[in-house]
């Protein structure tokens, strides 16, 4: 009997205090919530200049989407014949078809180094690596452009180059 009169007695004073911390838990979350300056949003707050951020498509241009995607293919699919051409003849007697064969094979190059930057190592994640990157590929594209035009019009040219190596 006396144990049941304790249980009885201490019973309303827990549930009393429970009630009364969560009621000041509450309280406290409703000053936070009335005196932040974000609004919340299910499911945690969005962040700005993290992954959190919607994708911003680019406006659209010819250089990009199916022209840009069409020009690479067209760029891939054309390197196989002019290859073939340009060791059936001689470098020296077809100096468009070298000059031809250097353009693109540092096009495609460019091309390709230029989208393993933008998928693996794009601005928005490597703010400052990625355009350093893009900048030094740029450059390196275009000094290698003029090492080609020049060992095209001072020296043997590029097929001549290969077909020596090839047979040596």
């Amino acid at each position: 009997m006396a144990s049941s009169m304790i249980l009885r007695s201490t019973l309303p004073r827990t549930f009393a205090s429970a009630a009364g911390r969560s009621n000041s838990l509450r309280s406290a979350l409703q000053v936070r919530a009335a005196s932040s300056t974000t609004q919340y949003v299910p499911g945690g707050p969005i962040l700005k200049g993290t992954v959190n951020d919607p994708t911003e498509f680019p406006h659209p241009s010819r250089m990009h989407g199916s022209y840009h995607w069409a020009f690479e293919r067209f760029l891939a699919a054309s390197l196989v014949p002019m290859t073939a051409a340009a060791f059936v003849t001689s470098g020296s007697s077809y100096p468009v078809l070298d000059g031809l064969l250097g353009l693109s094979l540092v096009m495609h190059s460019h091309i390709g180094f230029d989208s393993m930057i933008v998928d693996y190592v794009h601005k928005r994640k490597f703010s400052v690596l990625g355009p350093i990157l893009t900048w030094t590929l740029r450059s390196a594209t275009v000094g290698v452009l003029i090492g080609v035009y020049q060992f095209n019009t001072n020296d043997i040219g590029l097929t001549e180059l290969i077909a020596k190596v090839w047979t040596a």
